[in-house]
């Protein structure tokens, strides 16, 4: 498959249903219906989309369950993600935007930019392996190095831990972690996680944080004695 059989619109799709997934966790398929408020368009809008997609074999559709990428559509999806990732990075470090600004306009952005423009930016930008949100950058050719992250739910409190990926890209959200010092490279302690999904309290040097379930989900973290190994 060349990069010309593949519109800016399939790639916003292919994007869209990666990122549902990373979101649903356990979850192996994105439900149609979930992808079209994901992305503000009708459900008939979808479903011609999906064939295209399933056609081209970038994606598997079972009906009752939902979508699921094929090995070639989550490259493809990764390509793209490298290319917004990158944007993004340099949205941030190099011309000051805040990290809740620059998910639209680097999803616009990247879709234009070829690999010597990329290099140039991620040059720019310090070399950043990770965009400001902690997601890592794909390699060029759509791979992914292993990440040994869990969610902050996952996590066993009385250890320390270090923020590396936060998964929301809702600039209100996003605003209101900044503002509770909760972003990428951020170490803190678990000192507890209240039963049946309750809040969570944090240390965080001699302050305290406590956030709800759903936020922590949003959120993961790193075993701050495994950051070497």
């Amino acid at each position: 498959m060349t990069d010309e059989q593949l519109s800016s619109t399939m790639r916003d799709y292919l994007v869209q249903i990666y990122e549902l997934g990373e979101l649903a966790q356990d979850a192996e398929y994105v439900g149609t219906s979930e992808l079209a408020d994901a992305l503000g368009v009708s459900a008939p809008a979808v479903n011609r989309m999906v064939t295209k997609l399933r056609e081209l074999d970038l994606l598997h559709h079972e009906r009752y369950q939902g979508i699921v990428l094929t090995e070639t559509g989550e490259r493809e999806a990764l390509k793209q993600l490298r290319r917004q990732r990158i944007a993004e990075a340099f949205l941030v470090e190099v011309m000051g935007f805040g990290w809740h600004e620059v998910y639209a306009e680097a999803a616009q952005l990247g879709g234009a930019l070829d690999e010597k423009v990329l290099q140039r930016m991620l040059e720019m930008a310090a070399g950043p392996t990770r965009s400001p949100h902690g997601a890592p950058i794909p390699a060029v050719d759509g791979t992914l190095a292993a990440v040994s992250d869990v969610l902050l739910t996952e996590a066993e409190p009385g250890h320390t831990y270090e923020i590396t990926q936060v998964l929301t890209r809702e600039s209100d959200r996003l605003a209101y972690l900044a503002a509770l010092e909760l972003k990428p490279g951020r170490q803190f302690q678990l000192l507890h996680a209240a039963p049946f999904n309750g809040p969570m309290q944090l240390q965080l040097e001699r302050e305290y944080r406590i956030i709800g379930y759903n936020l922590a989900e949003m959120i993961r973290v790193q075993r701050a004695t495994d950051q070497d190994g």
